[in-house]
C-alpha cells in the first residue's frame, strides 16, 4: 500500500476505527493487536502489541487470543471494511462442535475472517516457535469447519466481507464500493428501544437494498430484536410493530426500497406509534 493501512481515511475516520466501530456493535470485548511502536488512534479496545515484529498472522492470533477475555473469538484484519454482521453471527453459530470455523471463498481459506476457540492457543504458540507463520497449519490439527461458498452466499452473496486492501487500487475500489452502499439511520422506540438499550443505529446496506435487507441487518446488529421485534428469519417486522420513513410514510411491504439518507423509525404500541 505504501502507507499504513490502518490509518487510511474511510467513511470520515481512520480505517481501523471504522472496523472497530462495526465490531463494537457485535462484541463487548474487542482486542486490537498492533506492531511495536505502531501509531493508532484512540479507541475503546484492549490494545496489545507484538513482542516481535513481522511474525505474520499467527503472531497476531497468538497475542490477540492471549488478551481475549472470552473463550470464543472472531478474528479479522484491519482492512476488512465490509464486515457483515449476519455472516459473523452465522460463523459464531457453527462453533459449538468445532475449534475453528473458517470460510472458504473462491477456493481460498479466509483465516483472518474466522472464529477460533482460545483453547487452540498452545498449538499456535508452537507454530510461532517453529516459524510456521500461516494459520492454515493449525486447521488439520483441530476440529475445523471449512464453511463452503454456497453456505456463505446465503449471508454475503458477493463475498464482499472478504475484500481486502493491499494496493492503492484496492483502496480506490473500496471507497467506490462504500460510496455505492445505501447508508441510513434507524431510530428505535418503545419495546425495541428497551430490549436493545439502543436509541439509534447506523446501517450500510447493499445497493438496491429493500426493507427486508434493512430488517435483516438490524437483527444481525441487535440480535435481541430477532423473534421479539423482527421475525426470526430477519425478513420483516412481527405483528404489533410498524416502520415509518422520514416521519412521513409508513412502510407497508418489506419489498419497499431503502434510499440513501433515509431515517427509519421502528415503532410499537408501547411508544404510542
Amino acid at each position: 500500500m505504501g502507507r499504513p493501512k490502518a490509518l487510511l481515511a474511510f467513511d470520515g475516520e481512520p480505517l481501523i476505527r471504522h472496523v472497530v466501530t462495526t465490531l463494537s456493535a457485535l462484541f463487548a470485548d474487542v482486542v486490537v493487536v498492533a506492531a511495536p511502536g505502531q501509531d493508532l488512534p484512540a479507541m475503546p479496545v484492549t490494545l496489545v502489541r507484538d513482542d516481535v515484529a513481522y511474525q505474520g498472522p499467527v503472531g497476531g492470533l497468538c497475542y490477540g487470543l492471549r488478551a481475549a477475555r472470552r473463550e470464543i473469538c472472531f478474528v479479522t484484519s484491519c482492512d476488512s471494511a465490509f464486515l457483515s454482521a449476519s455472516l459473523i453471527a452465522h460463523l459464531l453459530s457453527r462453533i459449538p462442535e468445532h475449534d475453528v470455523v473458517v470460510p472458504c471463498w473462491e477456493g481460498r481459506l479466509q483465516p483472518l475472517h474466522a472464529v477460533y476457540r482460545r483453547s487452540v492457543l498452545p498449538l499456535l504458540e508452537g507454530q510461532l516457535a517453529r516459524g510456521e507463520l500461516r494459520p492454515v497449519y493449525l486447521f488439520d490439527k483441530v476440529r475445523t469447519l471449512r464453511m463452503e461458498e454456497d453456505e456463505l452466499r446465503g449471508f454475503d452473496p458477493e463475498g464482499t466481507s472478504f475484500f481486502n486492501m493491499n494496493t492503492p487500487e484496492d483502496y480506490a475500489e473500496a471507497l467506490k464500493r462504500w460510496s455505492a452502499s445505501v447508508h441510513c439511520t434507524v431510530e428505535l422506540f418503545g419495546v425495541a428501544q428497551m430490549l436493545s438499550a439502543t436509541r439509534e443505529v447506523a446501517l450500510a446496506l447493499p445497493p438496491g437494498a429493500t426493507f427486508s435487507h434493512l430488517f435483516a441487518a438490524l437483527a444481525a446488529k441487535l440480535p435481541v430484536l430477532a423473534g421479539r421485534v423482527i421475525s426470526a428469519d430477519g425478513s420483516r417486522l412481527i405483528d404489533g410493530y410498524a416502520c415509518n420513513v422520514n416521519g412521513r410514510a409508513f412502510v407497508r411491504t418489506a419489498a419497499t426500497a431503502v434510499h440513501p439518507g433515509d431515517r427509519v423509525m421502528i415503532l410499537s404500541a408501547d411508544a404510542g406509534g
